[in-house]
């Protein structure tokens, strides 16, 4: 038995370790900080470092995986040469977004290339973290620049980091250029007290229903959307349960007397 292990292989004698200490290089690229600095990027950025298989606190945990630690990190930043096609696309929307007034470093927070190796990897994948007033006119130049072309969105999901202060609430967008055969992932970041963001559907009308789920499971406005209500849960459903602060246990039976109305009177989605 190695020394201060439990004799059920608990971790309960173990020193905590800090973030720094399990961040070493993992499967799809995460490396340490200095690591990824001498890659001319910024190192990732801990915002929870978990225990356990399902993050249970304090007692409680029966899977088995008590001495899982986990950190939760954000991508850092990189700096070019990204590598492959990345330089040529994130050079392009500067210079789209420019003849259009805006400032790449205001719509653009941060550009991330995951992994960021040297030489660049042929599996690397870009992501551009995107303020959020400037969603609308990012998604319009990487859909109509003829260099660009992202002209299909796969849709909208929503992700919820609890411990990302200031920017609790994730929406995330998958743009396909059919025209180049690419890929890019754009990511906007909100806090939990203003959750809004501005509707892409005019833009990708796809996206329609894509941000009516991500409203109706995580609780992002997306502001002038022309129909957003829910559309898994129902109208008068409490919170948004594909949160991570959302109750997992002992929810009062919140279908009690529930009806479903005749299709003539149902609420027109036209």
């Amino acid at each position: 038995m190695s020394e201060g292990t439990t004799a059920g292989g608990g971790a309960a004698d173990k020193p905590v370790p800090q973030p720094e200490e399990v961040l070493g290089p993992r499967s799809g690229g995460l490396v340490s900080g200095s690591e990824q600095a001498g890659r001319g990027g910024r190192g990732p950025e801990v915002v929870e470092v978990r225990h356990g298989m399902f993050g249970v606190h304090g007692s409680g945990d029966t899977s088995g995986y008590g001495g899982l630690v986990q950190p939760v990190a954000m991508p850092g930043a990189a700096t070019q040469p990204y590598g492959g096609w990345f330089d040529e696309a994130v050079d392009v929307l500067a210079e789209v977004l420019g003849d259009a007034g805006v400032a790449f470093d205001d719509a653009v927070e941060r550009v991330v290339v995951d992994p960021h190796t040297d030489p660049p990897s042929p599996h690397a994948e870009l992501t551009l973290h995107v303020a959020r007033e400037h969603l609308p006119a990012v998604c319009r130049a990487l859909r109509d620049d003829q260099d660009l072309r992202f002209e299909l969105s796969l849709g909208v999901s929503g992700v919820h980091y609890p411990q990302d202060t200031g920017r609790e609430l994730h929406a995330v967008y998958h743009l396909t250029s059919v025209t180049h055969g690419r890929r890019v992932r754009l990511e906007v970041s909100v806090p939990d007290a203003d959750p809004h963001i501005p509707s892409s559907t005019a833009v990708y009308p796809t996206n329609d229903w894509h941000e009516r789920e991500t409203w109706d499971f995580f609780g992002i406005v997306f502001d002038d959307h022309p129909g957003l209500a829910r559309i898994e849960m129902p109208d008068d459903w409490p919170g948004h349960p594909q949160r991570k602060d959302y109750p997992l246990g002992g929810i009062p039976v919140e279908y009690k007397g529930a009806t479903v109305p005749p299709p003539d009177t149902r609420r027109s989605y036209s």
